[in-house]
């Protein structure tokens, strides 16, 4: 009675035996080596999905409008980039805005490849980059603000 048991047994580690043996060191996942850009036009149908992935995901924290004053983010103790704000992005290249979205960053949780193609997410940086389109750039330092020429009467 024993002996059926024993056999099945040793089949069952020999089927699975195969499957957890190392397959050598795990590669490190470098920006480089994640997904390049797609090279593809932004349609209707991608923007749709990234606005809805916006508003799903990132607007609980980042704001509707994306300026980053949400109370989640107060109760947080987060001080989240004015996305409204045109300088707010300007030094940020979208590479690193993707490798930021896939891995997350502090509390800011990844997202899976499995939730949202990388079209998507490539299509969300550009609608996050968009909401600032608009605004009035900011004055820099030391810059006066322009005088409105005076009405010829």
């Amino acid at each position: 009675m024993f002996k059926p048991f024993l056999l099945l047994f040793a089949v069952a580690m020999f089927a699975f035996l195969p499957a957890s043996a190392p397959a050598g060191p795990p590669q490190e996942k470098t920006p480089a080596a994640s997904a390049q850009k797609s090279s593809g036009k932004p349609n209707a149908q991608l923007q749709a999905k990234a606005k809805g992935l916006y508003q799903i995901d990132c607007a609980l924290c980042h704001g509707a409008s994306g300026d980053g004053k949400t109370d989640v983010a107060k109760d947080m103790g987060l001080s989240l980039a004015d996305w409204t704000d045109p300088k707010s992005l300007a030094d940020k290249q979208d590479q690193v805005l993707f490798d930021t979205i896939r891995s997350g960053k502090g509390k800011m949780p990844a997202e899976a490849e499995g939730r949202a193609p990388n079209d998507v997410v490539w299509n969300l940086i550009s609608y996050i980059r968009n909401m600032s389109k608009g605004q009035p750039a900011p004055a820099t330092e030391g810059s006066t603000p322009a005088t409105p020429p005076a009405p010829n009467n």
